[in-house]
């Protein structure tokens, strides 16, 4: 039987092009912080050089069942190239590759560039217009630059792990890599500010970003709130501190949802919905300071009028009232969801490692109307474009020289 194409499936163009054609990026981090920024790129046709030690970058060991997929979903489009940087040889490749390149990124703990030989001014006297991003936990200065500076630990300090939770329970941590994300998103941000600053003026500059700094942005306004009440932000599981109705609900058939109203209207909106219109005229549910008071009654009886019906019903019956609602959807559910495969926010690429050869990840994100971004190739395997990135650079004989004596591997 012939198996039914999916319509989610792309193949990789490597004479695909995107808005970033021309830049070069030498990315020398690790792990995920600095792989989600270059991702962002690599996606829109930037060239992200990977240059990476012989063991390889660190998030090549995260593994499911054997494969790495956290590599091959945030490496996708980039190249690798695999350098001994113990070797000053191997330091003076990267000086060769930062000459031509736009930016330059690195993850190493502060201090340690410059102990490679790679200080920032030392890269800018190479090449006055390079754009340098120093990811790191706490940032280049200040009394925490030396400490480790994993995401775990700014989700902690930043103030977010003390309001996630339940009240009664310890406070928690995001199960994903948040901090990282969030400061690879940012430091993508920070490094196109950057370009165009050195594009109109010829002048490179040094990106300092700490993982720390975007997560404790993100948990605003805590501190203004804090001046105000001297009190803390408690932890509320799902509900709102700020308005109400707000919370997660079990159905009939064990399915979740989560429902906002946080405008009056809508709140209208939802009481009548529940068969229960007079409920906006009552007392305790008539504003939202007074539903803030009575959240225990008030989320009693809306979690009660969804338990009595299944997740496919109460989503369906609340869209019909237009009530803003949706379902808690966990993997198994969004792999043929409806609203993903259509917007294409996952999308398959071939991938031999993979049972049945398709490798399902995200989808192209930012999304451009003329520029959408690119599919040029898949995650790299350990120094596979030594010759093809460093052969121009170097020169053939050159390159053959270092490859023997294994300053490229």
């Amino acid at each position: 039987m012939t198996e039914k194409p999916s319509p989610r499936r792309r193949q990789f163009d490597p004479a695909a092009t995107g808005a970033l054609q021309g830049l070069r990026v030498v990315d020398l981090s690790r792990l995920v912080a600095g792989n989600i920024l270059s991702k962002v790129l690599a996606d829109h046709g930037a060239e992200v050089v990977k240059v990476e030690p012989p063991e390889g970058d660190t998030l090549r060991a995260w593994n499911t069942r054997g494969i790495p997929v956290d590599w091959k979903t945030l490496s996708r489009n980039k190249l690798s190239v695999c350098l001994d940087l113990r070797n000053p040889e191997g330091i003076a490749v990267v000086k060769r590759l930062a000459e031509g390149a736009s930016m330059f990124l690195e993850s190493f703990r502060p201090g340690v560039l410059e102990e490679m030989g790679l200080a920032p001014e030392v890269l800018l006297a190479i090449n006055p217009r390079l754009v340098i991003v120093r990811i790191s936990g706490w940032g280049q200065d200040g009394p925490y630059r030396h400490k480790p500076g994993f995401g775990t630990l700014v989700e902690g300090y930043s103030g977010f792990a003390a309001v996630n939770g339940f009240a009664d329970r310890e406070p928690v941590l995001p199960p994903m890599y948040m901090a990282d994300g969030y400061a690879g998103l940012y430091g993508a941000a920070a490094a196109m500010i950057a370009l165009r600053h050195a594009e109109a003026t010829g002048q490179g500059q040094v990106i300092d970003c700490a993982l720390f700094d975007p997560i404790h942005v993100m948990m605003e306004p805590q501190h203004a709130r804090w001046k105000l009440t001297g009190q803390k932000k408690p932890r509320t599981g799902s509900r709102s501190t700020n308005s109400v109705p707000r919370n997660a609900y079990r159905t009939k058939d064990g399915g979740w949802v989560c429902l906002s109203a946080s405008t009056q209207g809508m709140t209208a909106k939802l009481f009548a919905s529940l068969g229960r219109p007079e409920m906006i005229e009552d007392p305790r549910f008539r504003t939202n300071a007074e539903r803030l008071k009575h959240v225990e009654e008030l989320d009693a009886i809306i979690g009660g009028f969804i338990a009595e019906r299944t997740l496919e019903e109460t989503v369906a019956h609340f869209d019909r009232a237009g009530v803003t609602i949706g379902p808690i959807m966990d993997a198994a559910m969004l792999e043929h969801d409806r609203y993903v495969v259509e917007r294409e926010a996952v999308i398959e690429v071939p991938d031999e490692d993979m049972p049945g050869g398709w490798l399902p990840m995200h989808g192209m994100v930012p999304r451009l109307s003329g520029t959408p971004g690119i599919l040029a190739r898949p995650a790299p395997k350990l120094g596979e474009h030594n010759a093809q990135v460093l052969t121009p650079v170097l020169g053939a004989a050159e390159y053959e020289r270092l490859l023997a004596s294994r300053v490229v591997r």
